[in-house]
């Protein structure tokens, strides 16, 4: 049985007996358009180091951030076929929704989100995007996503391999799939997964990953942590579960169910730098909201989301529709949660750069997981 460290059992208890005994029923339903809960002060402070906001300013923008994230699928609805793609403006506070028809654009801005006329529908960027993952990447390209703002295919090169004939080929022929940018990264992205060190992750083989968010009958993680059929030991050594699902590349997730000694609970571990966050929700967060990362390696850090539905061409092959934020992650953090507010977004996949310098981190939704599986996130 799983022995949860004193101090981290004493504050989930405290997390779930206050959500349970001070907004009843009504609780287990809460989502980003009900009235906003106040912000756990670990949020607050992450969000403070990590992003450079004051306290106030931190409130201010999760409180936006929620109105934006529920205000996104009426905006898009309300667009229809003009629709482009939307992102979270932090220095407007609000959507910021990309139409490329002018009176579409005025049923859209009645919603109270801002407009920006673009050339491009996001079906004609997605149609493009897709067109480019048929194609064989070399180890010089480290990805691809439609990004609204710019209105086109961003295609990702590693700085020092730009100039490469293969780089160079395969950027020639993506521009002739339709409208592409072409962006730079310092380093090709890596999984995090590691090898066996102490402290309280979960381990399959010799590798150590982090666990996810916690469904009924178990937990969410990386596909790349272990195959379907794979035992898993808990943070003591003990069995803990199986992988009963598992794909990598391709996509990068997996899903293990736990054995009855173990249980599940709606929380994502601080690690003691902030209080453990209960889960409410799996609404996804917009680019350019704020969002934080619980892992086994570097505990709690907070970032933005960059890019969605982006193309992440690691070395094992390319993995697709994943998410990319400017949150670090290092080995052992595969897995691990990411969270915006009290909504789950996703299992870390990987990444480039550490916690010490920074670097960028990918993840694959939660929502996409728990449809893949028939799944049911365990919520509060």
């Amino acid at each position: 049985m799983r022995r949860i460290p004193a101090l981290r059992a004493a504050v989930a208890a405290f997390l779930l007996t206050t959500a349970l005994s001070g907004t009843g029923a009504h609780a287990a339903a809460a989502g980003p358009a009900d009235e906003p809960l106040p912000a756990a002060a670990g949020l607050l402070d992450g969000m403070r180091t990590d992003l450079g906001l004051t306290r106030q300013q931190a409130e201010r923008r999760l409180a936006a951030e929620r109105a934006a994230t529920a205000l996104e699928p009426r905006a898009e609805r309300a667009a229809g076929h003009a629709y482009g793609g939307s992102w979270f403006d932090p220095d407007e506070e609000r959507l910021v929704v990309a139409v490329t028809d002018r009176q579409k654009a005025v049923g859209v801005r009645a919603l109270g989100a801002g407009v920006r006329l673009v050339t491009h529908s996001a079906a004609r960027l997605d149609a493009v995007k897709k067109r480019i993952d048929a194609l064989p990447a070399p180890a010089g390209v480290a990805g691809w996503h439609v990004d609204p703002r710019v209105n086109g295919v961003v295609v990702t090169v590693v700085r020092a391999d730009r100039n490469g004939p293969a780089v160079r080929a395969f950027v020639e022929r993506a521009r002739r799939a339709g409208p592409v940018v072409v962006a730079e990264a310092e380093r090709a992205p890596v999984t995090y997964a590691a090898g066996t060190v102490g402290g309280d992750p979960y381990y399959t083989g010799n590798v150590r990953c982090s666990i996810g968010f916690s469904v009924h009958g178990g937990f969410v993680t990386a596909g790349h942590c272990g195959r379907a059929g794979a035992a898993v030991r808990g943070w003591d050594g003990s069995a803990m579960g199986t992988f009963q699902g598992s794909s990598f590349p391709g996509d990068d997730y997996a899903y293990v169910s736990i054995h009855s000694g173990w249980w599940t609970v709606p929380v994502v571990l601080g690690w003691g730098t902030v209080p453990d966050r209960l889960v409410r929700g799996s609404a996804e967060a917009p680019v350019g909201a704020s969002i934080c990362r619980s892992g086994s390696t570097t505990r709690w850090h907070c970032g933005t989301v960059l890019a969605k539905n982006e193309t992440v061409n690691y070395s094992q092959g390319a993995v697709h529709q994943m998410t990319k934020t400017s949150v670090c992650a290092e080995g052992g953090d595969s897995g691990g949660a990411f969270i915006s507010g009290d909504q789950a977004q996703g299992v870390t996949s990987g990444g480039w750069g550490n916690c010490a310098s920074g670097g960028e981190t990918w993840f694959q939704p939660v929502n996409e997981i728990l449809g893949r599986y028939g799944l049911r996130l365990h919520t509060a």
